[in-house]
């Protein structure tokens, strides 16, 4: 085996992730009157243990896969971990769970022996499959939590939510027949330069099965997926085709749609007016929002420190805002940090759909990075008061099985994507 096959720059970066999984967990320890005993260190070295098996599983299966993603996703993880554990300390041993069966779902798509290209084949299935798991929710579905909506499936303490699987069968028909249709939605007339008219016929599919799942979310009142599911489908559109006119056309659209939601649905009427000023009823409807707020707030620039803040206060810390407890006790230093995880990680992504070896990897690649960053710009836009509140989680950081799991299962994805388009460059190189 060769130097280059070790992938060292991947294990040198994932020095970071264990080093904040061990100090965050014996900071929090230390804060309990705990001592620092192996058994008590037990989580966040199982946290450790857990990446540096899966960089081992890289090098074993895809060697030229990107060094970077991995130790990413790892910090991020540390710092969601900590969080958690700071936040409800009973839902830490839950989340290692949940990590593991992720990286066990992650190393599964790693070792996967059909290339990425083979899941073009299945593109209405899968469209078919996320419709079928979305409309099980309205028979099937459960409320573990209280809120309201039954939008999970499962049972005995153990749920998982549809509509996060759903993102990444979205997109591989999106990717599928985006790839298939291309030329004809950005064509152009060769005599006169200019774009031509796509038919109808050709969006038909994109705006049926969209439809049918923003309908199905929207009935059930999960907003938040369904705003998600709509720019990704929108980013996706504008990436196959370079064409202004889809992105100009779809925002219309959202703003319509998003005045016709407002007039019907009270949850919507709800968060918006919360969104335009919560402190009319601070104590009330606005009392999350206000809180989150104060709490960024009280961070300032270097934070209260670790463990000193004031979770407890804050409706649904560990979901809706672990951003706002982050920049409470890390600051303003600890709030960039993660915020710049999260730009570095989307562009490695878009970096890794630049160097696809075909269409649908490119289109793949480039709508599962939008589902990354569009997520973490919706959940941190909503901290800060600049979006109303969506319900979707802050990706590797927020507490959620369901999530976590799509989101290892997006980074298994990108990085088979860039292992092939490594091992294609690797053998178009001249023998020396």
């Amino acid at each position: 085996m060769t130097i280059g096959r070790l992938r060292l720059t991947e294990l040198g970066l994932l020095l970071p992730a264990a080093g904040v999984a061990l100090v965050g967990a014996a900071i929090l320890l230390l804060q309990h009157g705990v001592a620092l005993t192996w058994t008590a260190l037990a989580p966040a070295l199982a946290t450790v243990v857990l990446f540096v098996l899966a960089h081992a599983w890289l090098v074993a299966r895809r060697p030229r896969a990107d060094q970077t993603l991995l130790p990413i996703a790892a910090l991020l993880t540390a710092v969601g971990q900590a969080m958690v554990t700071r936040i409800e300390p009973t839902l830490g041993p839950r989340q290692l769970v949940w990590l593991a069966l992720s990286l066990a779902v992650w190393a599964v798509v790693i070792w996967f022996p059909r290339p990425v290209r083979w899941l073009a084949r299945y593109r209405y299935t899968a469209a078919a499959l996320g419709i079928v798991l979305l409309a099980s929710t309205m028979v099937l579905g459960v409320d573990p939590n209280n809120s309201g909506v039954r939008i999970w499936l499962g049972a005995g303490g153990l749920y998982f939510q549809p509509s996060e699987l759903l993102k990444v069968l979205l997109v591989i028909f999106l990717a599928a027949y985006l790839d298939e249709v291309r030329d004809l939605l950005g064509a152009t007339d060769a005599t006169a330069g200019q774009p031509l008219r796509p038919s109808l016929a050709h969006l038909a599919p994109i705006a049926l099965i969209g439809g049918v799942c923003l309908g199905l979310l929207l009935i059930q009142r999960d907003l938040g997926p369904a705003f998600l599911f709509f720019a990704v489908s929108l980013a996706m559109l504008y990436v196959a085709t370079g064409r202004a006119l889809y992105a100009g056309a779809g925002l219309v659209l959202f703003g319509i749609g998003a005045l016709v939601g407002y007039r019907l649905f009270s949850v919507a009427r709800v968060r918006v007016d919360i969104w335009l000023d919560p402190w009319t009823d601070a104590a009330g409807r606005g009392y999350q929002v206000v809180q989150g707020l104060l709490a960024i707030a009280n961070g300032g620039v270097f934070g209260v420190g670790i463990g000193y803040g004031h979770p407890e206060i804050l409706p649904a810390a560990h979901t809706d805002f672990p951003f706002a407890v982050l920049a409470e006790e890390t600051g303003l230093v600890g709030a960039a940090a993660v915020l710049t995880l999260f730009v570095v990680l989307t562009t490695r992504g878009f970096a890794v759909a630049l160097r696809a070896r075909d269409g649908f990897s490119t289109l793949l690649a480039a709508g599962l990075t939008s589902v990354l960053a569009l997520q973490a710009m919706i959940i941190v836009a909503g901290n800060l008061k600049l979006l109303p509140l969506t319900g979707i989680t802050l990706p590797f950081v927020s507490y959620g099985g369901s999530s976590l799991l799509t989101n290892f299962l997006i980074l298994g994805l990108l990085l088979r994507i860039a292992a092939e388009a490594g091992e294609h460059a690797a053998s178009d190189r001249p023998a020396t």
